[in-house]
């Protein structure tokens, strides 16, 4: 990260940047190319403001500008543990048992609490604003990891807004210890999250697990088709629960894979249901093309990256976001969101136009986490917050898309931040073996 030298004391106008149109006044919409709009931005006592004409001008020779990401789907207790426990195969499976040995072996407060903080560190420095993490949950570790949250939550409160989601199967759904979880949650004033595949009943089940959502007045949040079953469609089944149950709260659903294999009509009445109940829907592609149709020695056909283009089409809210992060379900990663844009961009085809898809990093997200319209998360409007990424080495979303930038500048409440993303070494006493430099996934 670099920061101006002489970064100027008291009320600024960035003039001659450019920012995305999805996040200017609207009467800006027109005039722009690539997405992208020249403007000029005045920051003025920690807000945006309409420029007065006795603010210090910089001049940014034409740098894009944009509002602070927003990473919806993370799994910040998972994180960083691949250097203890990678993934054999690369594959789903390999996964989730590398995962489950790693959390019952070392899942205590302290080693959550380390993990989750090296990765909030590296989503701040990037320029993210607000993270909503997963939560392994139902078993002996689940007060412990929130615990570890919450205390997280307070920490960084004013930095990262943060929310959880327990991730749950629904198997146990009408049990007394899944009651119990779900009361856990309102406690932490979280998000009743769930898996859903292919299982007998399930129509019921979920019918329950909205009850119990809306009795404890929670948003909803499920992994949603994460394979690439043609006959697996859950993502149908949650939009007419929640119809069926009249559902009034917010339900996020992540991966949704199975959409990209289906046939098409099948999938355009998923897609329907999806857009009549008002789901949001977040893709995760890196993780996705990481996991989806690995077979040893051959080279992978389908990519599992669901159809953001058709669900968009429909109204639906449609988001990206990080997913995991060097752990056994996807072994790179920094909770980076203008890496996530830089290879989503490519992945799904966000351009020839980009239209209005930089929201879908910033202000899709914040309402797919219900944060309010208030906070103006998002916008680059006078009245939202001095919270925006600079990066001066792009003037166009090609340049924007074509290198990491680490040379970003990361604005918050309208001064330059210094952090930067901790060292890998910070996590080595974690790891009582540490494993040799050499080796690879």
């Amino acid at each position: 990260m670099s920061t101006p030298l002489n970064w100027p004391e008291g009320p600024i106008l960035l003039k001659n940047v450019h920012g995305p149109w999805t996040a200017l006044p609207p009467s800006m919409a027109e005039g722009g190319r690539d997405g992208l709009v020249p403007t000029a931005i005045a920051l003025r006592d920690g807000a945006i403001a309409e420029p007065r004409g006795d603010e210090t001008v910089l001049d940014l020779a034409g740098a894009v500008a944009l509002p602070a990401f927003v990473d919806c789907h993370t799994h910040l207790d998972k994180g960083h543990i691949w250097h203890r426990q990678p993934n054999p195969d690369g594959t789903f499976q390999g996964a989730l048992e590398a995962v489950r040995g790693d959390r019952g072996a070392n899942w205590t407060g302290a080693d959550v609490a380390t993990r989750m903080g090296f990765g909030l560190e590296a989503a701040y420095a990037r320029g993210t604003v607000a993270v909503r993490t997963h939560l392994d949950s139902g078993d002996h570790r689940t007060e412990s990891s929130w615990n570890a949250f919450a205390e997280a939550r307070e920490a960084w409160a004013g930095r990262i807004t943060l929310q959880a989601a327990c991730l749950t199967i629904l198997d146990e759904v009408e049990s007394d210890a899944y009651c119990a979880m779900a009361d856990l949650v309102a406690r932490h004033r979280g998000v009743l999250g769930a898996v859903t595949y292919p299982m007998p009943d399930l129509p019921r089940r979920l019918d329950t697990f909205f009850r119990l959502a809306a009795e404890r007045g929670l948003d909803t949040d499920f992994h949603a088709d994460e394979s690439l079953d043609p006959a697996s469609d859950t993502l149908r089944l949650i939009a007419e629960a929640k119809i069926r149950n009249g559902f009034e709260g917010r339900v996020l659903c992540g991966h949704c894979c199975t959409l990209s294999v289906m046939a098409e009509a099948a999938a355009d009445r998923t897609m329907d249901a999806v857009a009549e109940a008002g789901l949001d829907i977040v893709s995760l592609p890196m993780c996705n093309m990481y996991l989806q149709d690995r077979h040893a020695g051959r080279t992978p056909r389908y990519r599992g990256v669901t159809l953001v283009h058709e669900l968009k089409a429909r109204g639906v809210n449609v988001s990206f976001a990080s997913d995991n992060t060097r752990d056994p379900f996807y072994a790179y990663g920094d909770l980076d969101m203008a890496e996530v844009m830089r290879e989503a961009t490519r992945i799904a085809h966000l351009d020839h136009p980009v239209a209005d898809w930089p929201a879908s990093f910033a202000r899709n997200p914040a309402r797919a986490m219900g944060l309010s319209a208030e906070m103006n998360i998002g916008s680059l409007t006078p009245g939202a917050p001095a919270d925006l990424v600079i990066f001066p080495g792009a003037r166009s979303w090609t340049e924007l898309n074509a290198r990491p930038h680490t040379d970003r500048l990361v604005i918050r409440g309208g001064r330059p931040l210094t952090a930067t993303p901790p060292a890998y070494d910070r996590l080595d006493p974690l790891f009582e073996t540490p494993r040799p430099l050499s080796e690879t996934a």
